[in-house]
């Protein structure tokens, strides 16, 4: 479902201006202090747990460690809920841990720094929908697309306890856009067709079992954002379509949705020692929380798909 892409970021509110600094700052603690993060660098991936449970607790939040074993050693998946008058969830989650030999600034500090900002505004809230924000560990290689993953964990003991997870978020390296040209590429051919060959815009992505939830997010993030979105649902066969946590919760036939910057189709540092915070465009990964801020409080007042 291809929209209207403009280039350049539109002028942030005084309230966005915050935003950002928030999201600098969390990025830059994530992969600016506590670097690489994984099951190599054990310390740093229980730093950044830490740092995520923290940060959850000072927003007046109550987390919770989801646990589990992998090679002798213990990963966790932080969450917090915000009850709503219905059991419903929205979930958005975002994974903390970094590939091997990178800080991971974009994939997936990026997310991780969306996912707190967001938890952070809804502190305190009153919704329809139940709002649970997880930060996942353990999605990269050589767990990516496995039941080793954090993610998929999650999910399984979500649908063993018959949680009601209406929409799933995936929130997957959302903080680099380009206005050159032939600066979009597509895993398809034919996509390059139908969509831009300029990175300026955020990508939504969804299998073809959550074409209706794709759908409805898009609708309501073009109905307040201020940057370019694309949307695409496709086969989850195709490359790129089923690269995050979504993948998890799609085994087990809960929708779900990524949002994403298109990663290696777009980032020249894509899982690299260069993934660093200095890479980011900070403006327009404000502008795309901020929409995304709104689709939430949206669908948290009922899910209508």
């Amino acid at each position: 479902m291809p929209g209207k892409n403009i280039s350049k970021a539109a002028p942030l509110s005084r309230e966005e201006v915050a935003l950002r600094e928030e999201l600098r700052d969390d990025v830059q603690h994530l992969a600016g202090e506590i670097g690489e993060r994984n099951m190599w660098r054990y310390q740093q991936l229980n730093a950044a747990a830490d740092f995520i449970e923290n940060s959850f607790s000072r927003a007046g939040l109550h987390p919770r460690r989801d646990s589990y074993e992998l090679h002798g050693r213990v990963c966790h998946n932080i969450e917090v809920e915000i009850p709503g008058t219905r059991p419903d969830v929205v979930l958005i989650g975002a994974h903390y841990d970094s590939v091997l030999g990178s800080p991971g600034a974009n994939d997936n500090g990026s997310g991780v720094a969306a996912l707190l900002a967001l938890a952070r505004r809804f502190t305190g809230k009153t919704t329809q929908h139940t709002l649970r924000f997880v930060a996942f560990v353990n999605e990269e290689p050589p767990y990516f697309l496995s039941g080793q993953m954090g993610s998929f964990v999650y999910a399984s003991r979500c649908k063993g306890r018959g949680d009601r997870i209406d929409a799933m978020i995936s929130l997957e390296t959302i903080g680099y856009f380009s206005d050159a040209l032939h600066s979009q590429t597509y895993p398809a051919p034919g996509l390059g067709v139908l969509y831009p060959t300029v990175g300026n815009f955020i990508g939504f992505v969804a299998n073809l079992h959550s074409r209706a939830l794709l759908r409805r997010v898009i609708g309501l993030f073009r109905e307040h954002a201020k940057i370019p979105s694309e949307g695409a649902g496709l086969p989850a066969f195709i490359p790129g379509v089923s690269w995050s946590d979504q993948w998890s919760f799609w085994q087990h036939g809960y929708s779900g949705i990524m949002i994403t910057d298109t990663a290696p189709f777009r980032y020249p540092h894509y899982h690299s020692s260069t993934d660093t915070p200095d890479k980011l465009d900070y403006d327009r990964f404000t502008l795309v929380v901020s929409g995304m801020e709104k689709v939430i409080a949206d669908l948290a007042q009922g899910l209508k798909l």
